[in-house]
């Protein structure tokens, strides 16, 4: 194992074994020490909230962007916990509501294929870690460069159940097998790939390459489409994991309102709960043909 594998090795089992409300009072000072040397990442965020919220005051968008790094410096810090802990400690720290919005499609006349659409708010692994506890399910992943790396982070995402976790670089078959074969799909839909396979639709307003894989996908499966998103509570309380109904008439047989459709329920999810979005990721890095950058 590297040296690189091993530290972060190490340092997840400590993590595991610190108390969550340590963790989070943790959070609060180095994620002010994040704030001020991850540079980029802090000027990311102030860049996508003025476009997002161009009527609200600088100070006010500079408040919700450091929130946004605390709560981000919770959960990732409390992913020794997730990787390591037993499933009724995960059971405990995270909570299921609203499970019948997706549970009905697994049994009866009812029964098809089931996307999970979840979005990027900081909870999204505390979601996924807690929905594998008690039901398989499948999802794609970016290989990291480092190989044991990566092989920890397979690892503290499937260690329950039969859960399977697909390299995007293997493309979509191996996601359309799984999902034939019963997983429901844990699909993230809102982050930019670029222009290929995407349409620009508004995300508050600003054009954002939206990929249209999600509508796609329901065509190719039948699947229903059932959000969920997961809700950090404050001071190392756990997550809150809400599972909303399933989309009527979803894919509409139009890949741009199905993407406006994606980014509309996102927003009022955002406007719920806006410093637990995902700021700091470029958003709107692909722009229509002859926009500049806005980063």
């Amino acid at each position: 194992m590297t040296f690189a594998g091993t530290a972060a090795l190490i340092g997840s089992k400590l993590l595991a074994l610190i108390p969550t409300r340590i963790l989070a009072a943790a959070s609060v000072p180095l994620s002010t020490l994040g704030w001020w040397l991850a540079k980029s990442r802090r000027r990311v965020a102030l860049t996508n909230l003025r476009l997002c919220f161009p009527q609200m005051s600088e100070p006010h968008r500079e408040t919700i962007a450091r929130a946004h790094f605390r709560a981000y410096m919770q959960a990732a810090l409390e992913h020794g916990f997730l990787w390591n802990a037993s499933g009724e400690q995960i059971r405990n720290y995270v909570t299921l509501h609203d499970e019948h919005e997706w549970k009905q499609f697994q049994q009866g006349e009812n029964q098809k294929p089931v996307i999970w659409l979840c979005p990027h708010f900081i909870g999204l692994d505390a979601c996924a870690i807690r929905i594998s506890v008690d039901t398989s399910g499948c999802s794609l992943y970016s290989e990291q460069s480092n190989p044991d790396l990566d092989q920890m982070m397979l690892a503290g995402r499937t260690r329950f159940g039969e859960s399977k976790i697909i390299a995007r670089t293997e493309g979509v078959k191996p996601i359309i097998r799984a999902m034939k074969s019963g997983l429901p799909f844990y699909y993230l839909p809102d982050m930019d790939f670029g222009a290929r396979d995407s349409v620009f639709v508004p995300f508050f307003g600003v054009k954002a390459a939206t990929i249209t894989g999600v509508s796609r996908l329901a065509k190719l499966t039948g699947a229903a489409v059932v959000p969920v998103i997961a809700t950090q509570r404050p001071n190392g309380g756990g997550y809150d994991v809400r599972f909303y109904p399933a989309w009527d008439k979803f894919p509409s047989g139009d890949d741009e309102a199905d993407a406006r459709r994606v980014n509309t329920f996102i927003e009022e999810r955002v406007l719920e709960n806006t410093a637990q979005y995902l700021w700091t990721h470029k958003r709107f890095k692909t722009r229509p043909p002859n926009e500049p950058s806005v980063y």
